[in-house]
């Protein structure tokens, strides 16, 4: 038994553009959604970091201190997770030089398990970028940067602080009493 198309090779073909050209539009959505989520991510993590300084690391549940990098659950942070702590706490981008020193100034122990550490931080921080937690690019003397990605617009932790002020003013008046 014979098994032949009765299709038509132009209308198959316009179908399949017509396939291709909407899996290339959901896709485009996608991924531009995906980069608004990994902003808004490091837009969070960077308040919620901030505030850490700012009242202590007690102020943050142990399950958000080990997403944000700031619980001692393991003995030795990995070399990943460190990378991450250094982007994100700097408040500015840091070439491979600089997140080095801060790496080693923080973690001064991951230093010395790695043959060539700042071709290893190198490779982190280009894979961070890779992931969308990371804004990399170059300076004007040409040299790559990198910077944790956040949100321009604070819009976001507004609501977050003015709470926390309130919060403030609260625990200050009953303080007096």
């Amino acid at each position: 038994m014979s098994t032949t198309s009765n299709l038509n090779p132009a209308t198959t073909s316009a179908h399949v553009e017509q396939v291709i050209r909407s899996a290339e539009h959901e896709l485009d959505k996608l991924l531009s959604q995906r980069a608004e989520t990994m902003k808004r991510i490091g837009t969070i993590k960077q308040t919620l970091v901030g505030l850490a300084k700012v009242f202590g690391d007690s102020v943050l549940t142990p399950e958000l201190a080990l997403l944000l990098g700031r619980s001692n659950a393991r003995k030795q942070p990995g070399f990943t997770r460190a990378c991450r702590v250094v982007l994100m706490e700097s408040g500015m981008p840091l070439d491979a030089r600089r997140g080095y020193q801060e790496l080693q100034r923080r973690f001064p122990d991951l230093a010395g398990r790695h043959k060539d550490p700042l071709a290893s931080l190198t490779t982190v921080f280009n894979r961070l970028a890779g992931y969308g937690e990371v804004r990399s690019f170059r300076n004007q003397k040409g040299r790559r940067m990198w910077e944790w990605i956040a949100e321009s617009d604070t819009s976001q932790a507004a609501p977050l602080l003015s709470s926390l002020q309130s919060s403030q003013k609260q625990a200050g008046a009953i303080a007096t009493q």
